[in-house]
């Protein structure tokens, strides 16, 4: 197959996205694939007689890195003039090939709009359609369809820019409405780091969150094609799952499969399934989970493109399962192939 591999983009997760794109590249050129690897925003300026020519790369070792810190976005804008989330020939490359494979996170790669501009355009891609990446990436509209479907969600409120602030319960998660990988997120203990936790999150959106929080015991469960996978359980060795204990290698632990009677596994697949339908997912994702002191198993949100980098949880998963990366990368081709049948 050709396919087009688009990464990076202009989300403050691009270096999560960088680092999944070069492996899922490389694994599928290890598996015989024609792969162009491409970077959303920045795109194809290299030239080339023809459109085919691209998916003759041959760079399969290449790695990237995550940094402690979220990546500095204005750096990346002024690497290319004009405006506009998708770069020079991304569209032709990505119309050229059997399948674009989105190694995207954040907004721009997970919020729909992409995705719709493809089903436009004519290019298949792997993960959810538009509308329920739209409805997992708002963490207020997350909550509500799964509310309303059984799943357990943490209490809060919502907050918007230019409002009063409601008072959360204490103590509680502030995060932004709709990032990814922790970044703007802070645990407030009471009414006095509320105030700058709010414009910690504000620094990323208008409209932020402040839930319960819920102590316990962190899990997450990725879903094929409708079916849950293996249960991980994230345990960080100093502070909360931020954005440096997701991709710095060695400071979480993370078992896989989690340690749970059978009864706790049934029932947090089930949720994850249940999830994972209500959020009209497609293919695959995954569903994290906050198991509390009450034994209850509470949704925290799902990811349409879950991460692919080494330290990442789905190929940890995969790896349960008897699935090596290459061969989890060509099943979550296979599955969103089935988009369009």
């Amino acid at each position: 197959m050709k396919i087009a591999v688009l990464c990076g983009g202009l989300s403050h997760e691009r270096d999560v996205s960088l680092s999944g794109g070069m492996n899922i590249a490389a694994a599928l050129r290890g598996l015989g694939h024609r792969v162009a690897l491409v970077d959303l925003f920045l795109g194809w300026t290299e030239p080339f007689d023809a459109i085919e020519d691209v998916f003759t790369q041959t760079d399969g070792g290449s790695r990237f890195a995550v940094g402690e810190d979220a990546p500095d976005l204005d750096a990346v804008r002024a690497m290319r003039p004009g405006q506009g989330l998708v770069g020079p020939n991304v569209l032709a490359i990505c119309q050229a090939a059997d399948i674009a494979f989105l190694a995207l996170h954040g907004e721009e790669g997970e919020n729909g709009k992409l995705q719709a501009y493809f089903d436009i355009n004519g290019v298949k891609y792997t993960g959810s359609g538009y509308l329920g990446s739209a409805l997992a990436m708002n963490k207020e509209l997350t909550k509500l369809l799964l509310r309303d479907a059984g799943v357990p969600v943490a209490d809060g409120v919502t907050v918007r820019r230019g409002e009063d602030a409601p008072e959360p319960p204490f103590p509680c998660v502030v995060k932004p409405c709709s990032g990814g990988s922790s970044v703007g997120t802070t645990i407030v203990r009471g009414p006095e780091e509320y105030a700058a936790a709010l414009e910690l999150a504000f620094r990323y959106e208008d409209t932020v969150l402040a839930e319960r929080f819920i102590a316990g015991r962190e899990l997450t469960v990725g879903v094929l094609d409708g079916k849950a996978m293996p249960v991980t359980e994230i345990i960080p060795k100093s502070g909360f799952y931020d954005y440096k204990n997701k991709y710095q290698p060695g400071l979480t632990d993370e078992p896989c499969p989690a340690s749970l009677t059978a009864e706790e596994t049934a029932e947090i697949q089930r949720l994850a399934e249940r999830a994972y339908e209500a959020l009209h997912l497609q293919a695959y994702g995954r569903v994290d989970f906050i198991m509390g002191g009450d034994g209850v198993f509470y949704c925290l949100e799902a990811n349409t493109l879950p991460g692919m980098t080494p330290t990442s949880l789905i190929p940890r998963m995969g790896r349960a399962m008897g699935m090596d990366y290459a061969a989890l990368c060509q099943r979550l081709i296979d599955l969103s192939m089935k988009k369009y049948q």
